[in-house]
């Protein structure tokens, strides 16, 4: 009997079309949507206490290096996922044909320069005035958080370590938390993520920004920064369809405070 009249076949042909069509569809449920923001920050956490955290103190490096490696674990593969929905659409690794929306290019390269760099300096500004915020959010609410090096100081992942250490750690992950792992995240949750909630309306951006800010696990005392400075770039990209600027912003952004840190450390000034 051939695939055709057998149903145990048929299904199990099918399930996965069904898997990359409820993916690609226009919306995903709430529910849907909730795991998808959420799933690959516990899964991050998991590879840092398993494999990245064990592996960090084996060498003697800063903790810090430890969350890039769990970031980098499990965010390069969900950028494979898309290139994959991508495949299985086109026929070719993309994130083209309605995998990854909001790349219509509505603004000319210098307006969107503009729009960009204006977001990426607010991003930048209101992080760092909003560091006084996490501290009081971290020794108020999450002193028993576990992990090693937590806490509200932006370089507390780093201390106790020497500059030289600290140096190699930051030269390592420039390329990488600098810039190439939120370059994904904003490819995941602003282009794959946020477009598929029409049914939430204006109230996308929020919903997607906050969740995007839970969704690091590692660090929730910052949330509520999070959601402050990120919410004006979601909003832009969700009102304009357009994810440069939030490409600008988030990823520029985390380049240029991990580029000014690594010169600052290399002269001595941190």
């Amino acid at each position: 009997m051939n695939d055709t009249q057998n149903p145990a076949a048929t299904a199990k042909t099918s399930r996965p079309n069904r898997f990359v069509e409820k993916l690609l569809a226009d919306r995903h449920s709430v529910p849907l949507s909730i795991a998808l923001h959420l799933v690959p920050g516990a899964l991050i956490v998991a590879v840092y206490a398993l494999i990245a955290a064990p592996f960090t103190r084996a060498v003697g490096y800063p903790i810090f290096l430890a969350w890039a490696i769990a970031l980098a674990i499990v965010l390069f593969p969900l950028q494979f996922g898309l290139l994959w929905l991508g495949k299985k659409r086109t026929g070719r690794y993309t994130m083209r044909g309605g995998v990854a929306h909001y790349r219509e290019k509505p603004f000319s390269r210098g307006k969107i320069t503009a729009i960009g760099i204006g977001f990426l300096v607010y991003m930048t500004v209101v992080a760092l005035s909003l560091i006084p915020l996490d501290s009081f959010m971290f020794d108020t609410f999450f002193t028993w958080i576990p992990y090693e090096g937590a806490g509200g100081s932006a370089t507390a992942y780093l201390d106790a370590y020497s500059r030289q250490f600290i140096l190699i750690t930051m030269l390592i992950c420039l390329p990488f938390t600098g810039f190439t792992l939120p370059l994904i995240e904003e490819y995941y949750f602003r282009g794959f993520l946020l477009p598929r909630l029409p049914q939430l309306g204006k109230w996308a951006p929020l919903f997607n920004t906050v969740l995007f800010s839970v969704y690091h696990f590692w660090a929730p005392w910052t949330v509520l920064s999070k959601i402050v400075f990120l919410l004006p770039g979601v909003w832009f990209v969700w009102r304009k369809h357009d994810i440069r600027a939030s490409i600008w912003m988030h990823p520029g952004s985390a380049l240029l405070m991990t580029a000014v840190g690594v010169v600052a450390i290399a002269l001595g000034i941190m």
